[in-house]
């Protein structure tokens, strides 16, 4: 549990931040098919 205390505001940051540009970077090179409207890993189609 001293593994929590380590954990600080800029961690926390910093991982939202790295799964925010990991997003855009998948969304702009992988095919629509994948990450896109209808894509099976990421959809981008309003519901």
């Amino acid at each position: 549990m001293d593994w929590l205390l380590t954990v600080s505001f800029d961690n926390i940051v910093m991982s939202a931040i790295t799964c925010l540009v990991l997003r855009e970077v998948f969304l702009a090179t992988l095919p629509d098919s994948i990450a896109g409207p209808g894509g099976w890993l990421i959809d981008e189609t309003d519901d």
